[in-house]
C-alpha cells in the first residue's frame, strides 16, 4: 500500500483493546480505526473481517477465542495483530502460525515490551559485550495486582483451561524478552502456586481458580545461559521490579524503583566499582512504548513485512512451547485441607 496512505483498523475487544490499544491507534498519525467490537459477540466480530475497508485486525480477545478470531481475519485477507498469550497453548499457537504464514498476511503478536525503552538499552548493552559472556540471568517481578484488587471478579485470567494465569499474562512478555536477548529457550522447569484460590464471579458466586498468580521458573537457553523468574500477581507489597544478568566480567542490573511510573536505572557492577549507565525518568511510560509499537506495526503494514526485530507469530509458538514446558514440569503446590493445621 502506499508509504501515506491511513492504514485502517479494526480492533477487537473492548477490555484491553478498547481501554489502551484502540486510543494509541487513534493518536498515532496514519492509523485509523474504524470500528471497535466485543470480542464476544461472534457476528460483529465476522462482520469486521468481512469489511473491506481495514488493512489490519487487532485481536485482544481473551485467548480461548484467539484462534477463532485469527482465522477469520487472515480468511478476509487482512494483516493481523494477536495479543498475548497467543491462544492457551503450543497447539493453538502453532495452528495460527501455519495459517497466518500458509497464506502470506503480515502479523504480529502484541509483545509490546520489546519497546520499553530500559529492556531495549539492557539488551543492547548485553549484546555490546557489557558484561562479558552471559552466565546467569535473575528476574523478578513481584506485583500485588491480584491480592489487593479485591473487585476484580471471577473470570478467564484463573482460569486455565481458558488461557489464564499468571505465567500466560505477564511470563510470557518476560520469555519473549528473554529469547530475544539471549537465545532460543530449550528448556524449562519450576513450581507454580495459587495463592487466592477462590474468587467471585459476577453472577456473585464463589468459583475455585484454576490457574496459577504466582510462579518460579528455571530456564536453559540453547547458548548456555541459565535462567530464573520470580513472578507474582499476590505479593502482599509491590517490589521494584528487578532484572540482573551476570556475565564473565560485570553485573548489570535493570530495577524499576517504581513499576507504577516505570522509573527505572541499569547500572554495572564490577569487582570492586559501580557504575550507573543510564536512567529513565517519569516520561518513559507504557503509553510512550506502546506509541511507537504502534507505529512500527503501521509501517511494516505498509510495506507487506515486518522487519526482524518486530514480533510476529514466529515467536508466539516458541515463546508457547516454553510456557507449556513449565506447565507440564512444574512442581504444584498441594491443596490443604482446612483442618491439616496448615497456617
Amino acid at each position: 500500500m502506499n508509504a501515506g496512505q491511513p492504514v485502517r483498523v479494526g480492533v477487537v475487544g473492548t477490555g484491553f483493546g478498547a481501554r489502551v490499544v484502540a486510543p494509541v491507534y487513534r493518536e498515532t498519525p496514519g492509523l485509523d480505526v474504524v470500528e471497535l467490537v466485543t470480542a464476544r459477540d461472534d457476528a460483529a466480530v465476522a462482520a469486521l473481517c468481512a469489511r473491506r475497508d481495514v488493512d489490519l485486525i487487532s485481536v485482544h480477545s481473551p485467548p480461548f477465542l484467539h484462534r477463532d478470531h485469527v482465522r477469520r481475519a487472515v480468511e478476509a485477507g487482512h494483516a493481523v495483530l494477536c495479543d498475548k498469550p497467543f491462544g492457551r497453548s503450543l497447539a493453538e499457537a502453532q495452528e495460527m502460525h501455519d495459517f497466518a504464514t500458509g497464506t502470506g498476511v503480515v502479523n504480529f503478536v502484541n509483545f509490546e515490551f520489546r519497546q520499553h525503552p530500559a529492556r531495549r538499552a539492557l539488551r543492547t548493552l548485553v549484546r555490546d559485550g557489557a558484561a562479558g559472556r552471559v552466565e546467569h540471568v535473575q528476574w523478578s517481578v513481584l506485583h500485588p495486582w491480584w491480592r489487593f484488587d479485591t473487585e476484580r471478579p471471577y473470570g478467564w485470567s484463573f482460569d486455565a483451561e481458558r488461557g489464564g494465569g499468571w505465567i500466560r499474562l505477564s511470563g510470557s512478555h518476560l520469555i519473549d524478552f528473554l529469547r530475544w536477548t539471549l537465545g532460543d529457550i530449550v528448556d524449562a522447569t519450576g513450581a507454580v502456586r495459587t495463592t487466592i484460590s477462590e474468587r467471585v464471579d459476577p453472577d456473585g458466586n464463589v468459583r475455585a481458580c484454576t490457574a496459577e498468580d504466582g510462579y518460579t521458573a528455571v530456564l536453559l537457553t540453547a547458548a548456555g545461559p541459565t535462567v530464573t523468574i520470580d513472578g507474582t500477581a499476590t505479593s502482599s507489597a509491590l517490589r521494584p521490579n528487578r532484572l540482573t544478568v551476570v556475565g564473565g566480567d560485570a553485573v548489570l542490573e535493570l530495577t524499576n524503583e517504581n513499576p507504577r511510573e516505570e522509573d527505572a536505572r541499569i547500572v554495572r557492577y564490577a569487582r570492586d566499582d559501580a557504575e550507573e549507565l543510564l536512567t529513565f525518568a517519569q516520561g518513559d511510560t507504557y503509553m510512550s512504548q506502546m506509541c511507537q509499537w504502534a507505529e512500527i506495526v503501521r509501517d511494516a503494514v505498509r510495506r507487506g513485512s515486518a522487519d526482524p526485530d518486530t514480533p510476529t507469530f514466529a515467536d508466539g509458538p516458541a515463546v508457547a512451547q516454553v510456557m507449556d514446558r513449565l506447565d507440564r514440569s512444574a512442581m504444584r503446590r498441594p491443596e490443604r485441607s482446612v483442618d491439616d493445621g496448615s497456617q
